[in-house]
């Protein structure tokens, strides 16, 4: 199953750094997650539908990493910790690249929580825990 889950994120890097080159795979990323999930940060706690409305979200989430100078997302480490027969704990820490407004190249790295759950041969994304990203990106002057 770790080799599945590390499969699983691989393709959703891909799809990230995909999407920041404006090749969105929607329906991709969609996939990716529970028919409802959860996020957690310091921002509170908030709980989203996997539908139409969600699809609508993703270019939109796409263009703001985007405008903002990301040029890549990569996965530094993967920590599986199984939960149950279905459940999965994984902690990704990322390194985000971005080009600052004065063109000198930036990186940020910051871990993701992820919580998954394994059912009819397919890994989705249920719920996950995330730090302040508006505080990072407004302390390296990424946005306002």
């Amino acid at each position: 199953m770790e080799q599945n889950i590390y499969n699983f994120f691989a393709a959703y890097e891909k799809r990230f750094n995909n999407a920041l080159k404006g090749e969105t795979d929607v329906e991709g990323t969609a996939n990716a997650f529970a028919p409802f999930f959860v996020e957690a940060s310091p921002a509170g706690i908030h709980g989203g539908s996997n539908d139409q409305e969600f699809r609508k979200k993703i270019p939109k989430g796409m263009e703001f990493y985007r405008q903002i100078g990301t040029h890549s997302m990569e996965i530094v480490a993967q920590d599986v910790t199984p939960l149950d027969d279905l459940h999965y704990m994984v902690k990704i820490q990322w390194r985000a690249s971005y080009k600052n407004k004065d063109n000198t190249d930036l990186a940020i790295e910051f871990d993701v929580i992820y919580f998954l759950q394994h059912r009819e041969d397919q890994l989705k994304i249920f719920a996950y825990i995330t730090g302040d990203e508006d505080d990072v990106l407004r302390e390296h002057g990424l946005i306002q």
